[in-house]
């Protein structure tokens, strides 16, 4: 069952080396690589080429495509249509996966359950390498009472993306928590969670970033909602943000 891993690039020259790295290792094969850039102005492409023999060499499928795009929920979009993988992940170029086996792993519980539709893995918020906020979020429930599982983690099959859609560009840095709420909560694909730590994630994203950031984000939550023409529940959102405080009290007894 062959697998795509899509990373999504924007002047990244300092941290996509690591992220490359990450899928390098993978034991897994048959496995296809798409880097989608946004036409970087910094070396992000030329390091990533720099890559191309390794990749070559370990059999892993190796692509990259560099040029303007309308946002990193767009750049993904392109990386989907291009995929060829029946299982699609997306890695960002600043995450990787913690080891070698994870690619591995994913592929085995798809075999193992033909019906299965997604599956999802543990997130480790990392901060001058050291653990910050633990997203171990359990077993499949609803989206209504602040649950939802860490999407570098989440792996899709590829029809699934063919039934019911790709990232919707008009939920801003939210996109992602639209998708797995439309997929999970409204269509009710099948999905199981790996109690595995499957990536570092550096803290601080996009969607984690200042006050204003955060209120854009409760406003694009509740624009996820209303898309889907599914009423959340009273306190959803608020409990949505409850949710990653015990996160960041067991990252402190984490060790790896």
């Amino acid at each position: 069952m062959k697998t795509t891993i899509i990373t999504v690039s924007y002047n990244s020259e300092a941290t996509i080396s690591r992220t490359i790295e990450s899928v390098l290792m993978q034991e897994y094969r048959p496995l296809e690589y798409l880097v989608i850039d946004g036409d970087s102005k910094d070396k992000t492409v030329a390091i990533a080429n720099s890559y191309g023999d390794r990749f070559r060499e370990r059999g892993i499928s190796f692509r990259i495509v560099s040029e303007p795009d309308k946002g990193i929920y767009d750049a993904m979009n392109k990386g989907i249509a291009l995929a060829t993988g029946e299982v699609i992940g997306i890695l960002n170029s600043d995450d990787r996966y913690v080891d070698a086996t994870v690619l591995s792993t994913v592929a085995s519980a798809f075999e193992t359950n033909v019906q299965l539709d997604t599956c999802y893995g543990n997130l480790l918020y990392v901060k001058g390498e050291k653990p910050y906020r633990y997203w171990r979020s359990g077993h499949p429930r609803t989206f209504k009472f602040g649950w939802m599982p860490p999407h570098p983690s989440f792996f899709v099959r590829s029809t699934i993306y063919e039934k019911y859609g790709v990232f919707r560009l008009d939920c801003g840095v939210n996109a992602d928590y639209e998708l797995m709420l439309r997929f999970l909560e409204k269509y009710k694909v099948s999905s199981l969670w790996i109690d595995k730590l499957f990536v570092f994630m550096e803290a601080g994203g996009t969607s984690n970033q200042g006050v204003r950031s955060r209120m854009e984000g409760f406003h694009n939550d509740s624009l996820a909602w209303e898309k889907n023409e599914i009423d959340p529940t009273l306190f959803c959102l608020l409990l949505k943000k409850l949710r990653k405080v015990p996160q960041f009290m067991l990252a402190k007894f984490l060790i790896f």
